[in-house]
């Protein structure tokens, strides 16, 4: 949306990396099977600009699990509305960290 671009009609970087730990999110609380936290984020440069209007696709791979946390690696592609042709914007390193109820840290289930 207009609201979320720079003044050169761009989308902020802000709104992409929101969307990107949205994805890998996702692939957390699937593999915790319940609520998770994002702790860090390594590694994220900007390759290329999106601009409004752009198709963004998102795709998240757990890299790494520990006994609470995992590492998610997530990279996000741009397609122009009038184009076939994807190219990659950024993609980083998200750690998660599987956590209870009372938001204390909690084992990651086995993988079944």
């Amino acid at each position: 949306m207009p609201a979320d671009t720079n003044p050169a009609g761009d989308i902020f970087g802000g709104w992409l990396m929101a969307q990107m730990d949205l994805a890998a999110g996702s692939a957390a609380a699937r593999r915790a099977r319940g609520r998770c936290a994002t702790i860090a984020v390594e590694g994220m440069a900007f390759l290329r600009p999106v601009a409004v209007g752009d198709e963004v696709s998102l795709y998240a791979e757990i890299i790494d699990v520990g006994r609470t946390s995992m590492k998610i690696r997530v990279e996000a592609w741009r397609r122009s509305r009038d184009s076939e042709d994807t190219f990659k914007v950024t993609e980083a390193t998200f750690t998660f960290v599987a956590i209870d109820s009372n938001g204390k840290s909690r084992p990651v289930p086995p993988k079944s």
